[in-house]
């Protein structure tokens, strides 16, 4: 027997087929290539500001502008206050925190899949990792706004309080939410690409429909002075972003007291929506190559 027939007789043989049905998550799989998801990861936070001019200086800019604007047309023109006496702009900003945080997975992880089409349609590896690996340029961001957060409480005199050690949870529950959304967007805009144009559409509308530069708090007392329907405040608690942008806020500022049923019930959409939505790419992940 040969050399080359030894050496091949010991090579492990691989077969891949298309999952069937309701595929599970092969999270040894997924470990198996982690070093292919560092490299995904890596090169979108290498190319995520290259060739512009302010360079990573947006990653403050757009934060800093959106809650000035919202600032203004809340706290100035609405005639909103910010609960304990918070600065409205500092409000504002934690809000924007969260949502740019949640809002920048999201878009990243929804085109994800069409961004790399020559990789998907000729070579294999777990396309989760694709969703996945929007994660970490999305967390470098909030990290450095929120370097930000901590120079404007200091400027403020806004004394951190212990409820900053849950501040963990509320960013892994943003990621959650946000990649799960993005699992079911991403898979989807492979066959219909009419899902890119709605996509942008659902995010603006998100944004005006979820707490981010006002509180809960604030649109129940509208509720009560008949100002706002009813209806539209059950859309607000039934919105799992709302309880996450309360959490937020109630950490790194200490506003009002965290609403626990709320609390939880924004934390189990979050982790019901990740595994759902990491499903449901699974379910639709054999077809990717032939169409994409």
């Amino acid at each position: 027997m040969s050399a080359n027939t030894i050496q091949s007789s010991r090579t492990p043989l691989v077969v891949l087929k298309p999952p069937s049905g309701w595929a599970h998550i092969n999270l040894a799989e997924m470990w198996h290539f982690r070093d292919l998801l560092y490299t995904f990861a890596y090169r979108d936070v290498k190319l995520r500001y290259r060739q512009t001019a302010l360079g990573a200086i947006w990653v403050l800019l757009q934060p800093l502008m959106a809650a000035g604007i919202m600032s203004f047309v809340f706290g100035k023109v609405a005639g909103l206050k910010s609960p304990n006496g918070i600065p409205y702009f500092a409000f504002a900003f934690a809000g924007q925190l969260g949502w740019n945080l949640f809002s920048s997975i999201f878009t990243r992880a929804n085109s994800s899949l069409l961004q790399n089409a020559q990789l998907v349609s000729k070579v294999y590896f777990p396309r989760m990792l694709m969703p996945l690996s929007t994660v970490c340029s999305a967390c470098i961001d909030f990290l450095i706004s929120l370097g930000m957060m901590v120079a404007m409480m200091f400027a403020y005199h806004i004394a951190p309080h212990a409820n900053v050690l849950l501040l963990p949870l509320w960013v892994a529950c943003f990621a959650m939410l946000a990649l799960g959304a993005g699992f079911v967007t991403s898979a989807l805009m492979v066959s219909y690409r009419d899902v890119q144009y709605v996509v942008p559409v659902l995010v603006n509308f998100l944004m005006f429909a979820s707490p981010v530069a006002y509180s809960l708090q604030q649109v129940h007392e509208k509720v009560l002075h008949h100002s706002l329907s009813a209806t539209s405040y059950i859309f607000y608690t039934i919105n799992p972003l709302s309880g996450l942008l309360e959490g937020l806020r109630w950490s790194l500022l200490g506003t009002g007291t965290l609403a626990l049923g709320q609390a939880l019930y924004s934390v189990a959409w979050c982790a019901f929506v990740f595994f759902a939505g990491a499903l449901a790419f699974r379910r639709m992940e054999a077809k990717f190559a032939d169409v994409i």
